[in-house]
């Protein structure tokens, strides 16, 4: 409990893997991504059993299949918050390319699923959404091109990477999935801006990005409905907004009961988009603040790790990853509250979904293997010397 409070303490050199990695690893950060799986699961039995019941598959069929994709991504994330920073770089670059490939075959080879949008990859027995394992990776390319930019001689990382997310943005675009598209430029801004890019040069990418969605509402039927439905100041209670604005209402303070909400038999993703608002009718306003809570542990204790930091690819990347994961958060439990437009995505460690879970435990994985306490002298005393 000492060292949860004060910090983990510095690994000694020669230690076996496993005692090292305990001591060195944010284990605040890694007790709030169990609790969070664990709710996930929760919650799954919860949501889960009208869908199976609708497919003609046992109760807890999806339930099942969370925990198994879960305990994967779990995995994921153990092993990957052992590896070097360097390591992680490497396997990140490889990942990248993998999944930028898979996502350039999407409209030869993927399938929509009836949804209107080629976004997988059906295995048959599952199905892969490449975008989901693109993000993480996208994110340490980004650091490491930009980290690359600063040293003497080094390459126009930033130039780089910027034409790499358009190229991304566009694949994305035709998909489409604007929402995944959103989070590359976001992710790409935030390494861009803690790299230390001019807020001129920022206000004009964003101005260009507002742009862009004007030029998407004028030629997407499907992105222009959702923004409509958004802007439009009556909820159709018979929409998935109107249930989950419903469910969130009626459940309170502390929910109607365990097992008594009735959102999860009229939503179709209230196991995957909207498994807040199955959380907020059984269990009321006290579970929702809790998941609040753990995601802001997360990020708050990420960033503060990541402040102390003095090596410039760990600083960018970390922040990238963690930043990304804090708004893929904010905007699922924005959409149920509807203060965003609708955007079909997961709730990290909460929703349902294979890519999602293991993209999000390799992502996970590589942000507490570069927060991990490494023997390295403080950010500040390094500035402190430098100007003596």
């Amino acid at each position: 409990m000492t060292e949860m409070v004060y910090g983990a303490v510095p690994a000694q050199t020669g230690d076996p893997v496993l005692p090292r990695w305990w001591r060195t690893i944010d284990r605040w950060t890694l007790s709030c991504i169990l609790t969070l799986f664990a709710i996930g699961l929760l919650l799954g039995f919860a949501a889960s059993p009208p869908l199976a019941a609708e497919n003609g598959l046992p109760p807890f069929h999806y339930v099942t299949r969370q925990a198994a994709f879960g305990g994967l991504a779990l995995l994921c994330l153990l092993l990957t918050s052992m590896m070097s920073p360097q390591l992680v770089r490497r396997l990140a670059v490889l990942g990248f390319a993998i999944s930028f490939l898979a996502l350039a075959l999407l409209p030869f080879l993927g399938t929509d699923f009836g949804k209107g949008a080629v976004r997988w990859y059906s295995l048959g027995f599952a199905s892969i959404q490449p975008s989901e394992f693109l993000k993480p990776g996208f994110v340490v390319v980004a650091a490491w091109f930009m980290a690359a930019s600063q040293d003497v001689g080094g390459p126009p990382g930033k130039s780089l990477s910027f034409a790499l997310a358009l190229i991304i943005v566009t694949l994305l675009a035709v998909q489409p999935d604007f929402g995944q598209a959103a989070l590359i430029l976001f992710a790409w801004g935030v390494v861009y801006f803690v790299a230390g890019a001019p807020m001129l040069l920022l206000m004009i990418l964003a101005g260009l990005a507002v742009f862009a969605g004007s030029v998407a509402y004028s030629n997407s039927e499907h992105f222009a409905r959702r923004i409509d439905g958004f802007l439009n100041p009556e909820v159709d209670p018979t929409t998935q907004l109107g249930y989950a604005t419903n469910a969130i209402r009626e459940g309170g303070f502390f929910g109607v009961g365990v097992g008594e909400g009735r959102v999860k038999w009229s939503l179709p993703d209230a196991h995957t988009d909207f498994i807040i608002a199955v959380a907020a009718e059984e269990y009321g306003l006290v579970l929702v603040l809790t998941i609040i809570a753990l995601y802001a542990v997360i990020v708050v204790r990420s960033l503060v790790r990541l402040m102390r930091e003095r090596d410039t690819f760990i600083r960018l990347a970390g922040t990238g990853l963690v930043c990304l994961f804090a708004v893929q958060a904010m905007i699922n439990m924005g959409v149920a509250v509807r203060l965003l437009p609708a955007k079909g995505m997961t709730l990290p460690f909460v929703s349902y979904g294979g890519s999602s879970l293991i993209a999000g435990g390799i992502a996970v994985g590589m942000l507490l293997a570069f927060t991990r306490t490494r023997p390295q002298g403080e950010i500040g005393d390094i500035l402190g010397r430098g100007g003596r």
